[in-house]
Formats: C-alpha cells, sequence, structure tokens
C-alpha cells in the first residue's frame, strides 16, 4: 500500500475513532482516566507516522501523545503486543534488548497492537487515553470500519 492510500485509511481511521470516543466516555472506569483526551498512533510498514490528538487539554493530550507513540513504536520494533512483549521479556523468552529496547523503555500497558489490513498490509499502532482494553477495541473496531468504504 502507497502513501497515498495509506494517507486516506488512516483519515478514515481517526475519523471513526472520533464517533466512538464518546460511547466510550459512557463507561466511568475510562472516562476518569483522561477525560477524553486521547490518542492514536499509526506506524505503518513504510515507516511513516501518524497521529492524532482527541479532546481540549493540551497538557494531557501531549502525556497521552507520548504514550500512544511509545506503545505504537514499540509493537512497531518488536511485531508484539504491548503487554505480551513484556512479560516475554520478563519471562526470559526475549532477550532485554533484544529488539533495541531496554527494560526501563518498554511500555507495559496494553494498547499497542500489530493489525493486519484486509490487503495484508501491516501496521503498527497505539492508542491511549482509556483503559488499556479499550484501547485495543477501540484501535480494532476503527479499522474494520476504516476498511468497509
Amino acid at each position: 500500500m502507497d502513501n497515498k492510500e495509506m494517507q486516506g485509511i488512516t483519515k478514515k481511521l481517526f475519523e471513526t475513532i472520533e464517533k466512538l470516543i464518546p460511547v466510550y466516555m459512557e463507561d466511568p472506569a475510562d472516562k476518569n482516566i483522561s477525560n477524553g483526551n486521547v490518542a492514536a498512533c499509526i506506524i505503518d510498514n513504510h515507516g511513516f507516522v501518524y497521529g492524532r490528538m482527541f479532546g481540549s487539554n493540551n497538557a494531557r493530550l501531549r502525556q497521552s501523545y507520548r504514550v500512544a507513540w511509545t506503545k505504537a513504536s514499540q509493537v512497531w520494533l518488536t511485531g508484539v503486543k504491548t503487554g505480551e512483549y513484556e512479560r516475554m521479556v520478563f519471562n526470559k523468552q526475549v532477550g532485554e534488548n533484544a529488539n533495541g529496547i531496554e527494560a526501563p523503555d518498554l511500555i507495559g500497558w496494553e494498547g499497542g497492537q500489530p493489525l493486519t489490513m484486509k490487503d495484508g498490509t501491516k501496521i503498527f499502532v497505539g492508542f491511549s487515553g482509556f483503559r488499556g482494553t479499550t484501547d485495543i477495541e477501540i484501535m480494532v473496531k476503527a479499522l474494520a470500519a476504516a476498511e468497509l468504504d
């Protein structure tokens, strides 16, 4: 997939995420984390980075995007969901610096994952601002919706 096609997909992804945020904000467990100041980061297989912040608290948005980028870039390096990769490192299934990430720099939280698009293209995504399981779910739903159009 070329960059122009990827830009179209990411635009649709971000539009879907924007629609999903109010739905997830109804759950106090998600709302109380960032009050809807969330961020998504996508890295494609060519190394292009796409990001978007949603909300109005710039300081919180900066923090959410930093975490989303850290999640996405860790998945881009490792090919493994965040949380799972850390378990692999701490269980000595993978060397601490095997993929260029030292233990203090591991993100640990869920919300970063590799996703495969319908055409087989892999993207590496991170989302931050809700619970990790919600972060994962939003990106899966957003990609599914973006690929329907």
